[in-house]
């Protein structure tokens, strides 16, 4: 999970007594709970609202500025923190607020994202052990954190969230980072994209004004990815309209829909973006690593994340990359994909398996090791 090459830096927290605090910051949820339980505690969004002269708001920004003199933060976008102001308060809002707990008094744990700057983990220490006075942390990749959920320490690990994707080989518990790939189609692009779709199948202006909300419960319980998208598209019987009550008397139907709001996340051009879909990025992936080492990777693939839970997601993703082995002259990787029901969480669910470990108690940087070497430190201590 992480190394230390000074012995004597290694200190185990066993007179703290307590068991560690979880947090997997993600750029739309935040999940927070306890290490060794089953489910976080706290699931909150990671924006808050803040008065609107305590944050700059750029001109025509969606969604930032709103009524009433306040405006939106967004501490993380695209799995990168962008605010850590606004991040501070989230976890404060996590940790005191939610969780009742002392920081004071308990390890925390903290995702990563695996294209998230360096310099960005520098931060998070300083911020754990200055602002909230923490006595220990880690910080750990989302993808390890993923593949831990499942219990391996190898494997591929597709993330698709709110805010990016990622495409991240992980080999004896070390993140392979110069494979890694990224993809900024994600949850929250989908749910604009879905708006957009309903506003151009109908005149109603009313769907315009539908709060992001709706809209989310829209593509979380009608939506779906077609294992036959141009198909489907064609041939209006196998559309499967369905109607959406909105309450006092209003609904909304969705036919075609359904199965295109989340089609980008295979085909990122049909929103202008350049850049390949999630099966092409994840057939890179493994192509970056050693040839001796893709069989094993790729029998461990293992989906996290929100976005992975649209029914199809799976058989369709397995399909593509079925395709792309074939198209390039790999027929011997056998893709074999790891998709839990609660894959929601994955990400969490590892860390707190992870964290309850006697064998991990070793791992933590401690505010010792901190106030002696400073921040930098976890460039040595979690790589």
């Amino acid at each position: 999970m992480a190394s230390l090459s000074n012995s004597r830096r290694v200190r185990r927290l066993s007179s703290l007594g307590h068991v560690a605090v979880v947090v997997d910051q993600g750029s739309g949820f935040t999940k927070a709970g306890f290490a060794g339980e089953e489910q976080p505690r706290l699931v909150l969004k990671s924006s808050s609202l803040v008065p609107s002269w305590d944050r700059p708001v750029l001109p025509g920004a969606p969604g930032c500025e709103l009524a009433g003199g306040v405006a939106r933060a967004h501490p993380i976008k695209h799995g990168v923190v962008v605010d850590w102001e606004a991040l501070e308060g989230l976890w404060e809002r996590l940790l005191v607020g939610g969780l009742r707990v002392c920081p004071e008094e308990w390890p925390v744990l903290v995702s990563d994202s695996p294209s998230a700057p360096p310099v960005g983990r520098e931060r998070v220490a300083e911020l754990l052990f200055e602002a909230l006075a923490v006595p220990a942390c880690h910080l750990a990749s989302t993808a390890l954190l993923a593949l831990c959920s499942v219990g391996a320490f190898s494997g591929l690990a597709l993330e698709a969230g709110a805010g990016v994707c990622h495409a991240t080989p992980v080999y004896a518990g070390h993140s392979w980072h110069k494979a890694t790939f990224r993809l900024d189609v994600a949850g929250s692009t989908l749910s604009r994209y879905l708006r957009d779709l309903l506003v151009a199948a109908g005149p109603d202006h009313r769907l315009q004004a539908l709060p992001h909300k709706i809209i989310t419960q829209l593509k979380k319980r009608c939506c779906y990815v077609s294992l036959d998208f141009e198909g489907d598209l064609c041939n209006p019987a196998r559309h499967h309209p369905v109607s959406f009550s909105l309450g006092s008397g209003c609904s909304v139907c969705l036919g075609r829909e359904r199965f295109c709001c989340p089609e980008p996340l295979f085909q990122p051009g049909l929103l202008g973006q350049a850049e390949p879909g999630l099966p092409i990025l994840a057939f890179r992936a493994l192509q970056r690593v050693p040839a001796t080492l893709q069989t094993r990777l790729a029998n461990t693939m293992v989906l996290a994340g929100g976005s992975t839970l649209f029914p199809g997601f799976p058989e369709r993703l397995e399909l593509e990359l079925e395709a792309q082995c074939q198209r390039h002259g790999c027929g011997t990787l056998q893709p074999h994909l790891v998709a839990k029901p609660g894959r929601g969480t994955a990400v969490w669910t590892g860390g707190s398996m992870v964290a309850s470990l006697r064998t991990f108690q070793c791992r933590w940087m401690t505010r010792a090791m901190y106030q002696e070497c400073g921040s930098r430190l976890v460039h040595e201590v979690f790589h």
